[in-house]
């Protein structure tokens, strides 16, 4: 009787167990390489693309409806199909690399994903633009 007991008790945490992972699993889910992209110290002007590689490991197609960047200055692109169970995509981001300084910037996803909004960070520093070298002008007093 003992031994049908824990039997039992085993079974039934077993089960308990796998039904709350295939509760956690299933519909569709984000499962991003990052979440913060870090672009270092850049230079005034220089390429200002990265990528968020992500896979759906849901068990639903993940479809995103929106992706908007916190200011003008970060620009989203996004995979506008559903991205079927298994499968990776890309969230694609540009940021105005003429704006000087530090920059921390957000992409917020909207989708049918069990977390429903996903807020993806860049960030980095961008250098101030090179001094252009003083141009040589006619009537500077040199002869040509």
């Amino acid at each position: 009787m003992k031994n049908t007991f824990f039997a039992l008790i085993a079974l039934f945490a077993t089960t308990t167990f796998a039904v709350a992972q295939d509760a956690k699993t299933s519909g569709a889910a984000f499962e991003f390489e990052t979440e913060t992209l870090d672009y270092g110290t850049i230079e005034n002007g220089s390429d200002g693309n990265r990528v968020f590689k992500f896979k759906n490991s849901g068990t639903e197609p993940l479809i995103i409806s929106n992706a908007k960047g916190s200011c003008g200055c970060t620009t989203p692109e996004w995979p506008k199909e559903p991205i079927a169970p298994g499968a990776s995509a890309e969230i694609k981001v540009h940021y105005d690399t003429k704006r000087t300084g530090n920059f921390t910037k957000t992409v917020t996803l909207t989708s049918n994903a069990t977390e429903a909004t996903k807020v993806l960070t860049i960030k980095g520093v961008v250098n101030a633009p090179a001094e252009a070298p003083a141009e040589h002008h006619e009537g500077d007093g040199h002869n040509h």
